[in-house]
C-alpha cells in the first residue's frame, strides 16, 4: 500500500530543480569563501563573508589569470587544525594532529562538554561517551585525525578518546 505523498515534496523538488538551475551565476566565488573559513576570528570571518559579491558575474579572463592564493604556512595549518567542515578540505600535508594541554583541573567529560586548550582552540565532545577520571591539572592532550578524517581527542591518563568537534 502506498501513501499519498504531501504537495509540499512535488514543490520542493521543483524549488529545488529552479535553485540548481540558478546556482551557476549566484554562487559566490569558491577560492574567496575557501579563504574566509580560514580566519579563526569570528568577526574577521564574517566580515570576510560579506565582503564577497555574490551573483557577480566573473569575467572569464579574470580566473584563468588569477594568481593562486600564497601556500598556507605551517603555523596557519596548524592554526586551522579542525575548523574543516567538509572533509574534503582537508589539505593532503595538513598536520594530522596538534598538542597541547587541557587549561585548569580536568576529571574527566561528558557528552556536549568543551574544552579550552592552551592554545587558545576550543574542543566540544561530539559524542556520547563519558569517563571520570582521577582530577588532574592541565593534562596533555593531542587532537588526532583518524584515516577518515574523524577528530579524537587523546588525553594523558586514559585509553579512551572522545569524538571531538573544533568550537573555536
Amino acid at each position: 500500500m502506498r501513501l499519498a505523498t504531501p504537495h509540499y515534496e512535488s514543490m520542493s523538488m521543483k524549488a529545488l530543480f529552479l535553485l540548481l538551475l540558478a546556482s551557476g551565476s549566484a554562487l559566490a566565488d569558491d577560492g574567496a569563501l575557501l579563504r574566509c573559513r580560514t580566519i579563526a576570528d569570528t568577526a574577521g570571518r564574517v566580515a570576510c563573508y560579506d565582503a564577497i559579491p555574490v551573483g557577480a558575474a566573473r569575467p572569464a579572463a579574470a580566473t584563468v589569470a588569477a594568481a593562486p592564493a600564497a601556500p598556507l604556512t605551517a603555523q596557519d595549518k596548524e592554526r586551522a587544525f579542525g575548523l574543516e567542515t567538509v572533509k574534503k578540505v582537508v589539505e593532503k600535508d595538513a598536520p594530522q594532529a596538534i598538542h597541547s594541554n587541557i587549561v585548569g583541573a580536568f576529571g574527566g567529560w561528558g557528552p556536549r562538554q568543551q574544552f579550552k586548550l592552551a592554545n587558545g582552540q576550543v574542543w566540544r565532545v561530539v559524542d556520547d561517551s563519558q569517563e571520570s577520571l582521577a582530577p588532574i591539572n592541565n593534562p596533555k592532550v593531542s587532537v588526532v585525525r583518524n584515516l577518515f578524517g574523524t577528530l579524537f581527542l587523546q588525553i594523558e591518563g586514559t585509553n579512551h578518546s572522545p569524538k571531538v568537534r573544533r568550537v573555536e
